[in-house]
């Protein structure tokens, strides 16, 4: 199939751009960055620059590709290194996932782009109270950390804007990253001990290594019923088991542990709310209906490939 990637460039795109083309698509592969096209061109993709927020020049751009499927992976995150000011921090992100959501959508239609697919996130985003795992069917925050409302709006905007619009319109919420050329920051800052554990760490993270996560988008691309799924491993853990296992196969000292309110002071209210209250997500209906099974089906083995 011919294929639209956007945010190509990116640490999701490096593998999901070669997979495609192995897999027999025809790629058309988009960055703002005129310096990545070459990379893009050597991974057997059509490369094209495009700045997803000029409407007109996502519409040439879809229109010349012609795409049967566009795959909407635009983000602006070149390293996130701190949690507070969330909303601050997402800015640029944010617009992506609302009006480059929204430009797209409408250069799907124009060009008769029957499927769209789209990046999301969970974790952070879901409610936190009831069971510490939830599914796509469970409600997202109804009273998010003020700091992050923002951001979760834009998320809201993406699940709510690519269903209602695509005729086969999927939305991928993607659990944290980790792996080769993501999350480079964490693994930094747990190696100089600068990631603590908050309040107990009785949050619960779900996490995707880099390279499942564009196996799933693969898998999207190719089959799956319109919607929304969580692509994660199967082990949802507190930070307090995840957190100093991470340190222990790093080589780093054990993470320290500090209490609620000086997490506060340090990091502010929302990584506070993420290492405490955070619930995790199920990848089962992902597994069922993408034919899609994590190469890490834990952390545990993700972390160990990642570290060493």
């Amino acid at each position: 199939m011919r294929v639209f990637v956007t945010g190509a460039s990116g640490a999701l795109g490096r593998f999901l751009v070669p997979g495609l083309v192995a897999a027999g698509h025809q790629v058309t592969a988009t960055t703002r960055t005129p310096g990545k096209l070459s990379r893009l061109r050597e991974a057997g993709a059509d490369p094209v620059v495009v700045d997803g927020l000029d409407t007109d020049a996502v519409l040439a751009a879809v229109r010349a590709a012609r795409p049967e499927v566009i795959v909407h992976e635009m983000t602006a995150l070149a390293s996130l290194r701190s949690l507070n000011r969330l909303d601050r921090v997402f800015a640029a992100t944010n617009q992506l996932r609302t009006a480059g959501t929204d430009n797209l959508l409408a250069a799907a239609a124009a060009a008769g782009t029957r499927r769209v697919i789209a990046q999301s996130y969970t974790g952070w985003p879901n409610e936190r109270s009831g069971g510490p795992v939830k599914t796509e069917d469970d409600p997202l925050d109804p009273v998010p950390v003020p700091s992050s409302a923002r951001t979760l709006a834009a998320i809201r905007h993406v699940e709510s804007a690519v269903p209602r619009f695509a005729p086969e319109g999927i939305v991928l919420r993607y659990g944290s990253f980790y792996g080769p050329g993501a999350s480079g920051a964490m693994l930094d800052a747990v190696r100089k001990r600068r990631l603590p554990v908050v309040g107990g760490g009785t949050g619960i993270w779900s996490f995707t290594e880099i390279t499942d996560a564009a196996a799933a988008t693969l898998a999207a691309v190719e089959r799956g019923a319109p919607g929304i799924y969580n692509v994660v491993d199967s082990d949802p853990a507190p930070v307090t088991e995840w957190l100093p296992y991470l340190a222990q196969v790093a080589g780093a000292r054990p993470p320290l542990a500090v209490p609620r309110w000086i997490g506060r002071l340090l990091a502010g209210q929302f990584a506070v709310a993420y290492m405490t209250s955070a619930r995790g997500s199920s990848n089962e209906k992902a597994r069922k209906e993408l034919g899609w099974e994590p190469r890490f089906a834990s952390w545990r083995e993700g972390f160990r490939d990642w570290v060493n």
